[in-house]
């Protein structure tokens, strides 16, 4: 059974569907808390995300000019803080002019902050793809060996283990902050009722500067994670992620990180076996159409449960 099935499932379809999951699941964390708390859609977040990739790339690039091998995910580290000051800068110059205005006009600013990015990407990195790890990612020699006593062969390199221990990590420390920090409780609470979290004391300025600090953090966390899998950096990947972490966080539920941890993994597990020969030899769907996938359950989830799985906030 195990010969004919599981090594080919759950090797090349159930695994790069749950890594793919972990990298919409973080993006869509970012954008159910901008939606939830400062009520619109933040289009500019898939270019936020690949900027943090550049800039770990970056960083890399600059500790090897100094002899030093940074792993990416330390270099993610002071991308991460580069890329908060990205968004704590987009929401004081760009966002916050019109936080009292129509919320049409906060999501054109969004859509032009998302052309400036990837602009200004452009210009500093250049148009062409770059190579972001070199080399072939080798099975975990350990993990291989263990699975071959247990009559299995799992073939998971160390970047995917790498990206779920990443995920869970985050995802455990989001639910610390939401849930045990008063910083968290606020943020719940601006979600709720804005006016009303202002009239009872919270500083609703402070909990959207921590909105874009903890989606800053996810963001450039799921872009690094996107391009350790791929192994390439390209100024469009940003714009190509957009829509599954939107259909990600909106079979979720706006407003539930839970739930777009959920919605992401979802997605990445139904646009990988999307592609998987259920019946004959052929795929059910050609890996084309996977991003088709995506946006059919978000707009069947608009049509059905506009609140999705969650009970989130429908606008």
């Amino acid at each position: 059974m195990w010969d004919a099935f599981g090594f080919e499932f759950v090797n090349f379809y159930l695994i790069p569907g749950l890594v793919l999951g972990c990298i919409y699941a973080l993006g869509a964390i970012g954008i159910t808390l901008t939606f939830s708390i400062l009520r619109f859609a933040n289009f500019a977040h898939g270019e936020i995300m690949m900027s943090g990739a550049y800039l770990s790339w970056t960083v890399m690039a600059i500790a090897g000019y100094a002899g030093l091998t940074l792993h990416p995910l330390v270099a993610m580290v002071p991308a991460a803080l580069l890329v908060i000051l990205l968004f704590l800068g987009t929401d004081k110059f760009f966002y916050k002019p019109f936080r009292n205005s129509e919320t049409i006009k906060v999501v054109m600013a969004s859509f032009g902050m998302m052309l400036i990015i990837r602009s200004a990407v452009q210009v500093i990195w250049g148009p062409n793809q770059l190579t972001f790890v070199r080399g072939i990612a080798k099975p975990n020699p350990v993990l291989s060996d263990l699975s071959s006593d247990l009559g299995m062969m799992l073939i998971i390199p160390n970047k995917h283990l790498f990206i779920f221990a990443g995920t869970i990590i985050i995802v455990i420390a989001l639910s610390y902050l939401l849930n045990q920090t008063r910083i968290g409780k606020a943020m719940r609470a601006v979600s709720d009722s804005p006016d009303l979290a202002h009239v009872t004391g919270i500083d609703v300025d402070k909990v959207i500067r921590a909105t874009w600090i903890v989606g800053g953090i996810c963001a450039t966390a799921a872009g690094v994670f996107l391009v350790m899998d791929v192994q390439m950096l390209e100024t469009t990947m940003g714009f190509r992620m957009l829509l599954p972490m939107f259909a990600a966080a909106i079979l979720g539920g706006i407003g539930k990180p839970y739930g777009a941890v959920f919605g992401g993994l979802v997605i990445g597990l139904a646009e990988e076996l999307s592609a998987y020969p259920w019946i004959g030899d052929a795929p059910l769907l050609s890996p084309g159409y996977k991003t088709g996938v995506a946006f059919a359950i978000m707009v069947v989830m608009l049509i059905v449960r506009p609140q999705g799985l969650f009970k989130g906030r429908s606008f």
